[in-house]
């Protein structure tokens, strides 16, 4: 593992103060600080904000307990390892806790990292190290990116320590670099079969309908947009196998939350195409500095002969160029439609960090011999019944 900082030099300052969060009252009191510290990062996102991790945590940590770690230089944060300690699950032969990133499973948290602030990072992770080092619990650092250096820098430190490493690509994340670009050159840049497909649905449902493209994003009809396009993301669906994206009350409860706080800082978006008055598709994103995210999408299969679903993403890309957004980020998942918009693509893996001498090794084996029997279990089970333990228990019964 190469680290972006060299382990030897990150020793920590005697003015640097460390912060193990527990409490969730605590938690709650960290926002301002957090989210300063976050934008002087490289690993700015809206996944790592404090409004998604702390909404995740109120309804999404099924039993996990709080393990935030924050570093202070002279009482400035100079970093933050936003983490979970994670019981045994059902169908998991883990004796022990082990050590996760807040914001880990279904929900579709991304680019998930440690929070470093810009020219503090030796020191930062110098400091965040010595709790997880004290823990001696074995991390399982999963939805990474490539290029996440908070994690790789953390990895590096510890391997540095006597800890041992195991690497796994689990995914990839298409995006679209729009810098510099409007729509024409995006459109020209496009596959000639794809750009000829999409110009003729888009004249197509001109012609046959009265077309409405419509963007959501204050308060006043978020609940309604968000109720709407969970309907035609589980229309979508019907028939075709179960949809983790808002299949637990629980999901249901994070996303009106955090709508309600996107709404307030301005990143929410809803963008929905309505055809004769009725809402064909829709899609759910976020417009977070100068990066849109492309979350969810839905659409009624009555109008699946128009390519409903299609018109809107290409009618999405549009209006962030319009909002000079320069970067389309399509979040991880190698789906076929995302290859024809996107061409490029990051990694996304697993970086897991086992303690040093017999205890790793055991832990290391362990988890081996765990991730191994769940995937056994998958097979092995009806559909139907690992679905409604996935469903019942939360991603963390199933992943890996």
């Amino acid at each position: 593992m190469n680290g972006a900082f060299a382990p030897e030099r990150a020793v920590s300052a005697p003015d640097v103060a460390v912060e193990v969060v527990r409490d969730a009252d605590r938690l709650l009191e960290l926002r301002a600080e957090w989210n300063e510290l976050l934008r002087d990062s490289h690993s700015d996102s809206v996944f790592l904000t404090w409004e998604w991790l702390s909404t995740w945590w109120r309804h999404l940590s099924r039993g996990r307990r709080l393990f935030v770690v924050v570093a202070r230089d002279r009482g400035r944060a100079i970093a933050l390892a936003p983490l979970v300690v994670r019981s045994p699950a059902l169908l998991s032969a883990l004796p022990f806790p082990t050590i996760q990133f807040m914001g880990t499973g279904s929900v579709g948290s991304d680019r998930l990292d440690v929070i470093l602030r810009r020219g503090h990072e030796a020191a930062g992770i110098a400091a965040l190290a010595g709790p997880m080092a004290g823990a001696a619990r074995a991390l399982e650092l999963g939805q990474v990116r490539d290029g996440a250096s908070g994690a790789v820098a953390l990895g590096a430190f510890l391997c540095h320590l006597g800890w041992s490493v195991a690497e796994e690509p689990t995914d990839i994340s298409r995006y679209i670099d729009l810098s510099g670009i409007g729509w024409d050159a995006y459109l020209a840049g496009l596959g000639p079969a794809h750009r000829a497909d999409f110009r003729r649905k888009l004249r197509r449902l001109g012609r046959d309908f009265r077309l409405s493209f419509r963007t959501v994003a204050t308060e006043e009809r978020r609940l309604q947009a968000l109720h709407r396009l969970i309907a035609l993301h589980r229309a979508r669906w019907c028939g075709r196998g179960p949809s983790f994206a808002f299949h637990t009350p629980g999901h249901v409860r994070f996303h009106e939350e955090i709508t309600r706080l996107a709404c307030e800082r301005g990143w929410l978006r809803f963008h929905t195409l309505w055809l004769d008055g009725a809402p064909a598709a829709a899609l759910y994103g976020f417009k977070y500095g100068s990066t849109f995210s492309f979350y969810q999408s839905g659409f009624d299969p009555a109008f699946a002969p128009y390519s409903a679903g299609l018109v809107t993403m290409g009618l999405s890309i549009r209006s962030a160029i319009e909002e000079r957004a320069l970067e389309y980020d399509m979040l991880q998942g190698d789906e076929t439609y995302k290859s024809r918009w996107a061409r490029v693509a990051r990694g996304v893996g697993r970086i897991e960090l086992y303690p040093p001498r017999l205890k790793g090794r055991v832990v290391r084996g362990t988890m081996e011999l765990s991730r191994a029997a769940r995937r056994a279990a998958r097979s092995l089970l009806p559909r139907r019944i690992v679905d409604r333990i996935a469903g019942g228990l939360g991603p963390a019964a199933w992943e890996g």
